[in-house]
């Protein structure tokens, strides 16, 4: 037996495994210390009531032999994805097909699964800094030499830029917005640029919109189908756990059109086969309750939570700006980038940060080289205790 050596091409652990690591390893050394974290993008305010309710019902359903369900449709049950398609979609004008969505255990599954329908001689484009599942899994896939990189800075408002004409191709290009790490969002007129790139190369966008409920500007898209010709070249990655709190019960969904077309044959084929072989769906109960936020009332209270998170990524904002940093994000997003002081790495200063102000970060650098410099900050604390950890911030770096 041979294992696949292309693992150990991976750093030795994940980014978010080492940063949880290193707080309990402070806090087992300091046991009195009141330690706030603003680091892993996880919710903290209770599923809406909608979604509880509707949950409830479907227990009470499966206690019953007359409404028990087994296996569900390797898709998903089509009255969760008639929803998906109506509010998604549909009301914003954008015409979709049912069987281009399919329900899964969520975005990072996805994004790293995608990959087994793609050739593993492909061309690569990653962001940097980026969300480390993309560089990964494709490092676990073979894909570690055929990687290009994207360098994203400040001076680029953290967007790449559009390969020159004599750059090498992208045959398969990661995009991600509103932007883990940096928050940064991209207008409909910048996307339309890398809609026109991969058609004219016959390549695929794989688009991440995990945050796209975060969105409340205008001009700022929540899909990439808003942009003409991007039904055939591009695949669209959402999530249900920051949109409605799920990350406690693990779904999300992908639509993958019939238009794109690559050695004469349907991703959206090819994805189906993937999935119905190697994925069992999502539980019933979960299908139920990510329904439920598809209503009047259930947009209403997961707009509540939205809302909630939306502020606290105000007030980081405002609190690490008035302390004396540079910072970005904390609009259109719920993380805020962190420009750190000269004179330490991203590592340094988040254990300056841990040792003098006991709140948790993620050093940018974890999320590539050019995340060097940053730490990155979220906003789904409570109130309370975000407020408490600017105030800690202000009072230990404050100029």
């Amino acid at each position: 037996m041979k294992i696949n050596k292309n693992f150990l091409d991976l750093e030795a652990s994940y980014l978010f495994s080492t940063v949880n690591k290193k707080t309990r390893e402070f806090i087992a050394s300091h046991p009195s210390a009141d330690v706030i974290k603003l680091s892993i993008g996880d919710v903290t305010k209770p599923i809406c009531p909608v979604v509880i309710d509707a949950m409830h019902k479907a227990v009470d359903e499966m206690a019953d032999a007359k409404t028990f369900r087994g296996y569900p449709p390797e898709q998903g049950y089509d009255f969760v994805r008639e929803k998906i398609l109506e509010w998604d979609y549909t009301k914003r004008g954008i015409d979709m097909k049912l069987d281009e969505i399919f329900l899964s255990d969520g975005a990072k599954s996805d994004c790293g699964n995608i990959g087994d329908i793609f050739a593993t001689d492909n061309t690569v484009a990653i962001c940097d800094p980026v969300y480390p599942v993309y560089i990964d899994t494709n490092i676990m896939n073979g894909r570690k030499n055929n990687i290009i990189i994207m360098p994203c800075s400040a001076e680029t408002g953290f967007l790449p830029e559009i390969p020159s004409d004599d750059a090498p191709v992208a045959d398969i290009i990661y995009l991600c917005f509103p932007n883990n790490p940096t928050g940064a969002v991209a207008p409909k007129s910048y996307l339309k640029k890398w809609v026109d790139y991969a058609n004219a190369h016959h390549s695929v966008i794989l688009f991440d919109s995990a945050y796209e409920a975060f969105v409340t500007e205008p001009d700022i898209p929540k899909s990439i189908y808003e942009i003409e010709g991007a039904k055939t070249c591009a695949i669209e990655l959402r999530s249900f756990s920051k949109t409605a709190g799920f990350t406690g019960l693990r779904c999300g969904y992908t639509v993958v059109p019939h238009e794109l077309v690559f050695d004469g044959t349907e991703l959206n084929a090819l994805w189906m086969r993937r999935q119905s072989t190697k994925f069992n769906g999502v539980s019933y109960i979960t299908q139920c309750g990510a329904a439920a936020i598809y209503s009047e009332e259930g947009q209403k209270q997961i707009q509540e939570n939205l809302s909630f998170y939306r502020e606290n990524a105000r007030l980081i904002f405002e609190g690490v700006t008035a302390a004396g940093f540079k910072a970005f994000g904390g609009k259109n997003s719920p993380y805020v980038w962190l420009q750190i002081p000269e004179g330490y790495t991203s590592w340094s200063f988040f254990d300056e940060l841990l040792e003098k102000s006991q709140v948790v970060g993620t050093p940018g650098s974890g999320f590539g080289q050019k995340g060097e410099g940053y730490l990155r900050l979220t906003g789904f604390g409570s109130r309370e205790r975000t407020i408490e950890a600017i105030e800690r911030i202000k009072a230990s770096f404050g100029r």
